[in-house]
């Protein structure tokens, strides 16, 4: 009997647990975003300033008639598996400062549920299981846009900064990333993404190999309903931070907004809106 009531919590004790595995979380969310955005930071400010070591692209990368990178076309300078797996570095941590902001309320409802049911036990390492599912399959992802950048690249289609340096590629880009916000497809997925209870509630699965076949699965969803805004870094700038963090914002207010689905549809629309002045533009059937 003395064994059971050891057991058993004082009033509120459980209540100060949860309060305080999730303030934990919270930190542990806020530290990963903030390191991945300070790395992009820095990698933005060498860039800027013509340094691209920290991408694998020391002088060894330049034609021999090249002193800089100013002016350059990525195509213009060799890639090298260093290069790649510098570029697949720059994109999955990308991945994680943009994505998982917009995660952070189905990561935290998972730690919650995974306390109350270990009740005395840690709930961190099949949080940190889940986490790490969700963000490696933005790691696959990550070396998909590597090896597109290489290709786009290859073709002479990207500047210097990873601009797309085509109108018709940006034009491509926006229709496409315009015609899939709204898509069945897309408001699948980011229903998904916007109801964690339901979707934990319906899929839920016990142990470490539970936690991560779940992150996985959260991601797929994640990549489902983001792949395409992702593409369209090629035509503001990789790189440019201020276009990075208003595709995330976007994909913030996506998912955790009350009106999240209409804000995809309204920006769907604004980018078939953008891409048919830009088309008329470039046709010459508009002059600015």
């Amino acid at each position: 009997m003395s064994q059971r009531q050891s057991s058993i919590q004082p009033p509120g004790a459980m209540e100060y647990i949860l309060g305080r595995d999730r303030a934990l979380v919270k930190v542990a969310i806020v530290v990963i975003v903030a390191i991945a955005w300070s790395y992009l930071v820095l990698l933005a400010d060498d860039m800027a300033s013509g340094d691209m070591r920290l991408m694998g692209m020391g002088a060894g990368h330049l034609p021999s008639d090249q002193t800089n990178f100013t002016g350059m076309t990525m195509g213009s300078m060799a890639w090298s598996p260093l290069t790649f797996f510098a570029m697949f570095i720059m994109w999955w941590v990308m991945m994680i400062g943009m994505m998982l902001p917009s995660a952070a309320p189905m990561v935290l409802l998972f730690a919650l549920i995974q306390r109350k049911q270990l009740a005395d036990q840690n709930p961190f390492l099949r949080t940190g299981i889940f986490a790490a599912s969700y963000l490696a399959l933005w790691g696959v992802f990550s070396v998909v846009a590597t090896g597109a950048q290489w290709a786009l690249s290859e073709a002479a289609l990207l500047s210097s900064t990873m601009v797309a340096t085509s109108q018709w590629l940006a034009l491509a880009l926006f229709v496409a990333g315009g015609v899939y916000q709204l898509t069945p497809l897309k408001h699948a997925c980011l229903e998904h993404c916007r109801s964690p209870f339901t979707v934990l509630s319906a899929n839920w699965k016990d142990g470490r190999s539970g936690a991560f076949e779940m992150g996985l699965r959260h991601g797929l969803y994640c990549i489902g309903c983001c792949w395409f805004l992702m593409a369209l870094l090629f035509v503001g700038g990789v790189m440019n931070l201020v276009w990075v963090a208003t595709i995330a914002i976007l994909v913030l207010a996506e998912k955790v907004l009350p009106g999240g689905n209409l804000v995809a549809i309204t920006s769907g629309l604004l980018m078939l809106v953008f891409a048919v002045f830009l088309g008329l533009v470039l046709t010459g059937l508009l002059q600015i």
